[in-house]
């Protein structure tokens, strides 16, 4: 009795530290310099997984694991924008609800592009890009940022302008000065210089054509509406060809420093048990599935996000009554195959920490 207690308080630390629902997101609705600049006050910014490139201190992270990628999320309502600012590592949004305009440029004229639920975009890194919310309700995007720390955002030379005016003062070390409420910059720090005209020439243009080239639709992933040929699927996103995993390479190919992958499941479907030698997170997009981890489980439903440790035992089923679709996310650029776990090791490794290594 005294061991299944034990596994059993192992497992509910284990959910308690690596599961973030969807209703527990704690938003912070000044993450950046551009949050009091009208049209974008009402946007909500979270870092789920790593600190994000959030510049505002008491911006809540839900897990501070490093996994060598960050996952975060937006959620914005209808009319409300984000703007122009380009990266220093890969930024990837999965949409979850709503229909969201991309824009690229330093004023948003380079490029655009509409996205819905289940769509992926990911935009290269050194373009201006901004988002806005044009559907008819409050709209939800998954985002996962390359590296621990993803640096800091470069803000198109309006951004500063339209900040001042409204009292924020963006700081060298990433942090803002609120002058509206008395705040001052320390003479230990110096405001961020404004991004230049040479600044914005050094960055890559990116034309709607192009912007094609970095978006993967739900539609092309699935084939024909909700029809699926094998029980359980993994279609590859963001990955290259010839990795050890097997997979064919995703429409969108180049290095992010993580894999992207839809799975799916039909109702009655599970998969084998076996464990990872990265991490794995997932995205839940629709459906409710199962994960089997050691001798616990949990039911993730829509919005949901969950991370599973290395080398921990896991399976998934589909348990209800509608199909499954989450969003894979594994760390590298070439994850590995899954090891598969024999029904001697299944029986013997109850918290998911023994695997068949043999290759």
């Amino acid at each position: 009795m005294v061991q299944s207690i034990s596994s059993e308080s192992r497992h509910a630390a284990l959910l308690a530290e690596r599961l973030v629902r969807y209703r527990d997101l704690r938003p912070c609705t000044t993450a950046f310099i551009d949050t009091r600049t009208p049209g974008s006050t009402e946007k909500e910014n979270f870092t789920i997984i790593g600190p994000g490139v959030a510049e505002n201190p008491d911006q809540y992270v839900h897990i501070d694991i490093p996994h060598g990628f960050n996952i975060g999320g937006a959620r914005q309502p209808p009319g409300c924008i984000n703007s122009q600012h380009s990266h220093e590592t890969a930024e990837v949004f999965i949409i979850h609800s709503g229909q969201w305009a991309f824009y690229t440029g330093v004023d948003c004229g380079d490029g655009e592009v509409t996205v819905g639920p289940g769509d992926t975009i990911s935009i290269p890194i050194h373009v201006f890009r901004g988002f806005e919310n044009v559907g008819d309700d409050v709209g939800y995007m998954f985002a996962v940022l390359g590296g621990d720390d993803p640096g800091m955002v470069t803000w198109a030379p309006y951004v500063f302008d339209q900040a001042a005016e409204h009292g924020l003062i963006l700081l060298e070390d990433g942090s803002l000065v609120d002058t509206s409420r008395g705040e001052k910059i320390p003479d230990s720090k110096r405001a961020m210089r404004p991004t230049s005209e040479e600044d914005v020439a050094r960055l890559d243009r990116l034309t709607t054509e192009r912007l094609g080239d970095c978006i993967v639709r739900r539609r092309e992933l699935l084939g024909v509406p909700d029809e699926d040929p094998e029980p359980v699927r993994e279609l590859p996103i963001i990955g290259s060809a010839g990795g050890a995993d097997g997979l064919d390479a995703g429409k969108i190919d180049w290095p992010h420093g993580f894999n992207l992958r839809l799975f799916t499941a039909l109702p009655g479907a599970e998969t084998a048990p076996h464990c990872r030698r990265e991490e794995e997170v997932i995205l839940m997009h629709r459906g409710a599935l199962n994960v089997s981890l050691g001798v616990d489980s949990v039911e993730l439903g829509p919005g949901d996000v969950l991370t599973i440790p290395v080398g921990m035992r896991r399976s998934f089923g589909n348990f209800g009554a509608e199909r499954v679709e989450a969003y894979v996310v594994r760390g590298g650029d070439d994850p590995q195959p899954a090891l598969m776990i024999s029904s001697l090791d299944h029986r013997a490794a109850g918290d998911g920490n023994r695997t068949n290594d043999a290759d």
